[in-house]
């Protein structure tokens, strides 16, 4: 079922599970994160995108506090026990020498397929405000794509999707999914007098800015938010055709989007957009060794 194939084409079925995690409680949150993706799974879904750090709760000066390898374990279980892959967050401390001293740590997502095995694992390349850039470690590079079951994927967190870059540079490496844990804080501000065309609200990264990667790149982009208290929710599945497949709002649940790659390929005829940036700017080729 997982993977499979209808009429010849390569179809998967995708979820963004939205919950409100609580800091510092990772029994109570990783609880939450398996009855979401148990209800996703029940639904169809053979691939689930949760929330960015949702296990630890979202708070990076205190987040690196916590055994990101432990956490990993656990959420390789519960991909196991469901028989999904599981993409989700946690904090990967890379130490800087042997004894430890000037560790540094990165927020991570993991893509856990259905067997546990953790089969790719990226940080975080743009950090985003005063506690990220303080307490964590930025990635030097976007991370990279991998094949899982006739399909191309890759991944990034939160404020990268807000980037340009990110999403062009998986999209040259031929990805056709994105996926994106996420933490959103609610952010409401404008020029006093000037009316809503000045009016900025950060639940645009849902509605306008993911559909916008998506449509620019052809490419699918998987979006899970937390919701709760300070958190815009919104989780997202928008389509390379640049419109949301899946649109949840501001309360717990899941969406699941049935995905055929073969549409994501077809999006790039009726759309040119890389091939022509490709005819424009050739990707740079590796220099030859004399």
């Amino acid at each position: 079922m997982k993977g499979r194939r209808l009429d010849g084409e390569r179809i998967h079925t995708i979820a963004v599970a939205q919950g409100a995690a609580i800091i510092d409680d990772v029994d109570q949150n990783l609880a939450t994160l398996r009855r979401l993706a148990s209800r996703a799974q029940a639904e169809g879904a053979d691939v689930v995108v949760t929330p960015e750090l949702f296990a630890t709760g979202y708070a990076p000066d205190r987040a690196w506090k916590h055994d990101g390898v432990e956490i990993r374990a656990a959420l390789s279980q519960i991909a196991r026990d469901l028989n999904i892959a599981l993409v989700a967050s946690t904090i990967d401390t890379v130490a800087a020498s042997p004894g430890g001293a000037g560790a540094r740590h990165h927020v991570a997502a993991s893509f856990m397929d259905n067997s546990g095995t953790e089969t790719a694992r990226v940080h975080k390349r743009h950090l985003f405000g005063g506690e990220e850039q303080l307490w964590l470690t930025a990635a030097e590079n976007y991370g990279e794509s991998w094949e899982w079951r006739d399909a191309r994927w890759g991944m990034g967190i939160c404020y990268d999707v807000e980037f340009p870059e990110f999403a062009r540079a998986l999209a040259r490496g031929g990805v056709d999914v994105m996926l994106v844990p996420t933490a959103v804080p609610q952010s409401e501000q404008g020029i006093e007098g000037m009316g809503e065309a000045w009016h900025y609200s950060a639940t645009q990264t849902s509605m306008l800015q993911v559909p916008a990667r998506a449509l620019e790149n052809g490419v699918v982009i998987a979006y899970a938010n937390h919701c709760g208290p300070g958190f815009t929710g919104h989780s997202c599945i928008a389509t390379p055709f640049g419109r949301h497949a899946a649109l949840l709002d501001d309360r717990e649940g899941v969406a699941v989007v049935t995905v055929p790659i073969d549409a994501i390929h077809a999006s790039r005829r009726v759309n040119t957009y890389l091939n022509d940036l490709d005819r424009a700017f050739p990707p740079a080729q590796p220099k030859e060794l004399p």
